[in-house]
This record gives C-alpha cells, structure tokens and sequence, in this order.
C-alpha cells in the first residue's frame, strides 16, 4: 500500500469529553451585562482622561462632554455589573478585601473610586459648585482612566476560557483602542466643531490599535483565533473593523461638516458595542469545543519538552 494511500485513510482527530459534555463550562456571566460593562467602562475611562487633557487645553465644551460621559458611562457600568451579579450586596462585598494578585478584585477597587470621583466632576460641571473639588475629582478620574479601559481585558484572559487566556497580550491593545474610539465617539457626536481636534486625533489613535489587535486575533493565536473568525464573534467583528475604518474616515471631515462628524461618533460607537460583544462570544464558543483546550495544552508540552 503506497504512502499516499495510507494518508487519505486515516480519519481526522476528533476530542471528546467524558459522557459528551464539555471540558470547560460557559462563562456563567450574563449577557447582554457584561459586554455592556465592558463597553461602558472602556468608554468612560477614555472619556475622563480625555476631559482632563481638555482642561489643561482649554477646551470647556470638550472637558464637559467628557465628565459627563465619565459619570455616565461608569455609573451604567455598575448597573449592569449588578444585574449581572444579582445583588448589590455582591459587589460590596468584592470591595471588603484588595487583592493584589486577583484582576477581579483589583478591577472592583478601579471601578468604584472611579465611578464616585467621575460622578463628583460632573455634579460640580453642571451645578458649577466646588469648582476646585470638582476639578481635582476630574483629574483623579482621568489618572484613573486608562486602568478604566483595560483592566476588563486583563480579567477576561485570567480566565481559562481558550480564546481569551490565549489572547492575554492582544486583549488589553484591543481594550484601549476601543475605549478611545468610544470615548471620540462620544466627543465627536456633542462638542463644538471648533473643539474636536483632540477627540479626531484620539479617535484615529485608537482605530489603529484596535485594528491590528483585532488582527493578530483572528490570525495570531494559532487555532483559537478560529472563534474570532467565525460564527457569531466574526459577523460581529468583522462589523466591528468596517464601522472602525468608517469612523476613522468620517472624523477627517468632522471639523468642515458636522453631519460626517456625528457620522463618525456613531460609527465609533457602534464598533465599541460590536467589538465587546464580538469578543465576548468569542470566548463562549471556545468552550463548546474540547479541541480548543487540548490542542493548545499539547503544543504547550510539546514546546517546553523541546526547549530541554
């Protein structure tokens, strides 16, 4: 029997899990919470140290914009946080201990001060009380802020869910590009035209973080890359890249034509949403199929065995 023949007899592997069920459960977390969380969040760390680099610019109307998105974004976060858990007595109780090595426990500890201090500078914005309280608020929001937007990609590859374990490097780059161009979004779709050049700017910063980091998923990650390229995750992704590429051409036009300038916040946005969800259902899918786990833990072996 030749070579070639024996080649084309021999089936494809298959992984199966004990009485058919799965190596891993789905995230428990639920949906559409979480991935709203994990936008509202994103956007609202942006936004606040957007509105800090505003102050200092002297640029009010985009400074207010963003404290305002900042609360809002970051109080909607917590709900949705809560829904998800429950209770509201489930979240303070994360807050009774800081844990250094726990991402969730550190996110909690992010989160809340966070939210309070995003709540104060835009009470003090509107009200126009405790200017010099609200100021500092603000600025304490906005050292805040990049934490904001990235340490829900640190908690989701802490998990041992395939595509998001895998993509510990990649989620974090996505996190931020998608925060600024949520926080643009925002920006592009409220301030004066005469304002927006930092937010144009921030926004084209970010689509080209987020489009590569989303790039090196859905080829860089070896055979978990497969749920970001297909299925659900890719439809949503893929919606993702073209309303990010959208928006980044749209915002050029922003400061001569108002209506491509609400265009782009829009496309912004709704890229942010896709993506959050995209890479939520991602990861659900990876734990439906068992060679999403075996595969890699045997290349892993396979890799150290070698280096000895």
């Amino acid at each position: 029997m030749s070579p070639r023949r024996e080649r084309t007899m021999v089936e494809p592997a298959e992984f199966k899990s004990y009485y058919g069920r799965p190596i891993l459960k789905e995230p428990a977390w639920k949906q559409p919470d979480v991935p709203l969380y994990l936008f509202l969040g994103g956007a609202a760390g942006a936004s606040a140290t957007m509105a800090v680099l505003a102050d200092v610019t002297g640029r009010p109307g985009l400074a207010r914009v963003g404290k305002l998105v900042a609360s809002g974004g970051s109080l909607a976060s917590v709900v949705a946080l809560v829904h998800d858990l429950g209770k509201p007595t489930r979240f303070l109780h994360m807050l009774r201990v800081l844990k250094p090595t726990s991402p969730l426990s550190v996110g909690s500890w992010i989160l809340s001060p966070f939210s309070g201090l995003a709540a104060v500078a835009a009470a003090s914005e509107v009200t126009g009380r405790l200017p010099r309280i609200g100021r500092l608020a603000g600025v304490a929001a906005g050292v805040l802020g990049p934490a904001m937007c990235t340490y829900t990609a640190v908690l989701l590859a802490d998990t041992a869910t395939p595509s998001w374990h895998e993509a510990h490097g990649t989620l974090p780059v996505l996190f931020a590009g998608s925060a600024m161009t949520s926080g643009a979004g925002a920006a592009l779709l409220a301030v004066p035209a005469g304002e927006i050049g930092p937010a144009v700017r921030a926004g084209l910063v970010g689509a080209v973080a987020e489009l590569v980091a989303e790039h090196h998923l859905e080829t860089g990650l070896g055979l978990v890359s497969e749920p970001y390229r297909t299925g659900r995750a890719g439809k949503l992704l893929k919606a993702a890249k073209a309303l990010t590429a959208a928006g980044a051409g749209l915002s050029l036009l922003a400061r001569r034509n108002r209506a491509a300038g609400m265009l782009a916040g829009a496309a912004y946005l709704a890229s942010g949403l896709c993506t959050r969800f995209g890479v939520y259902a991602a990861g659900v899918e990876s734990t439906k199929d068992p060679k999403y786990v075996v595969i890699p833990q045997r290349e892993r072996l396979e890799r150290r065995s070698a280096q000895r």
